[in-house]
C-alpha cells in the first residue's frame, strides 16, 4: 500500500500552481518528494516556491490561455525536465464576471477560447509524450457549477451569480476528460476531474461573511472548504492508488450536489 500511495520521485506538473487551490497541491507534492513543476502567471510561481522554501519544486512562468504557444512550450518543458508522470491542470480564465443580461456572444465564446481550447491542446500534447511510455495521469479541474446551476438567492448585490460562461466551460471540461479517458485508455493514460464545491478564497471570506454563511448552509457539512482539502483527492488521482480510475469526476463539495 505504501508504494501505490507514494508520489516520491514522480514528475508532476501543476498549472495554476501558485493559486489558492493550486498552492496547497504544489506544497503537498513537494512535501511528498515529487519533482514538481509549478506553473503560473509571470513571477507568481517563482515567488511562491521561494517564499515557501520548496525543495523539490521549480517555478515557471506561462499563460495557459496562450493556445498557440502551448505545443512548443510543452516540448521545451519535456526536453528540460522529462515527460511528466502526472499533471494537475488548474489554470482557468473567465472573460466576463458579468450578469447574464450583460454577456454578449463574443464575451461568452472568449471564455471557451481562453480555457477549453487550451485544455484540449495541452492534454493532447501531454498524451502524445506519455503514449510511448504507456502510462500517465492527467487531472483536470471542473466545478460544482459545471454540474448544477448557481442559486441566485445567495448572491446579494453587489455580488452577481457565478457567470454562465464559467459554468458552461467547466461542464465542457468534464466532457473533455471523459472523451480523452476513452480515447487514451488503451495507451495507459488516465484522465479524471476533480470537481470542487465552495472554496472561496480568503479575501472573499473576509469581505463577504454573509455570503460565506449562505454557501455553508447549502452544503451537507454546513461549511465551506479550505484549500488543503483539495489535496487528498488530487494526489489520489495522480498516484498509482487510482490506477484503475479514469473518466471519473471526483466531487469535493461538502455534499453540495447531494441534494
Amino acid at each position: 500500500m505504501k508504494n501505490i500511495l507514494s508520489l516520491e520521485g514522480k514528475r508532476i506538473w501543476v498549472t495554476g500552481g501558485a493559486g489558492y487551490l493550486g498552492s496547497a497541491i504544489t506544497q503537498a507534492l513537494d512535501d511528498a518528494g515529487a519533482k514538481v513543476l509549478c506553473f503560473d502567471m509571470v513571477g507568481r510561481a517563482a515567488a511562491f516556491v521561494e517564499s515557501h522554501n520548496l525543495k523539490n519544486t521549480v517555478g515557471r512562468d506561462f499563460d495557459f490561455s496562450n493556445v498557440d504557444g502551448l505545443p512548443e512550450f510543452v516540448r521545451e518543458m519535456v526536453l528540460e525536465y522529462g515527460v511528466p508522470d502526472g499533471v494537475a491542470h488548474l489554470a482557468f480564465a473567465s472573460s466576463s464576471g458579468k450578469k447574464l443580461e450583460e454577456i454578449d456572444a463574443e464575451c461568452f465564446n472568449k471564455t471557451f477560447d481562453l480555457t477549453l481550447a487550451p485544455a484540449f491542446v495541452l492534454c493532447r500534447e501531454l498524451a502524445g509524450h506519455m503514449k510511448p511510455r504507456g502510462l500517465g495521469s492527467i487531472v483536470l479541474f471542473s466545478s460544482m457549477y459545471g454540474v448544477v446551476a448557481p442559486d441566485p438567492r445567495i448572491y446579494a448585490a453587489p455580488m452577481t451569480p457565478n457567470p454562465i460562461d464559467y459554468g458552461a466551460a467547466k461542464a465542457a471540461i468534464l466532457q473533455l476528460s471523459r472523451y480523452l479517458a476513452v480515447h487514451y485508455g488503451p495507451d495507459g493514460i488516465r484522465f479524471n476531474c476533480v470537481t470542487p464545491g465552495p472554496f472561496p478564497n480568503p479575501a472573499v471570506q473576509e469581505n463577504h461573511p454573509q455570503f460565506i454563511q449562505d454557501l455553508s448552509n447549502k452544503t451537507a457539512l454546513n461549511r465551506v472548504g479550505v484549500n488543503t482539502e483539495i489535496v487528498g483527492p488530487t494526489l489520489f488521482l495522480l498516484s498509482d492508488s487510482a490506477s484503475f480510475v479514469t473518466g471519473h469526476s471526483l466531487m469535493v463539495d461538502g455534499g453540495w450536489t447531494a441534494w
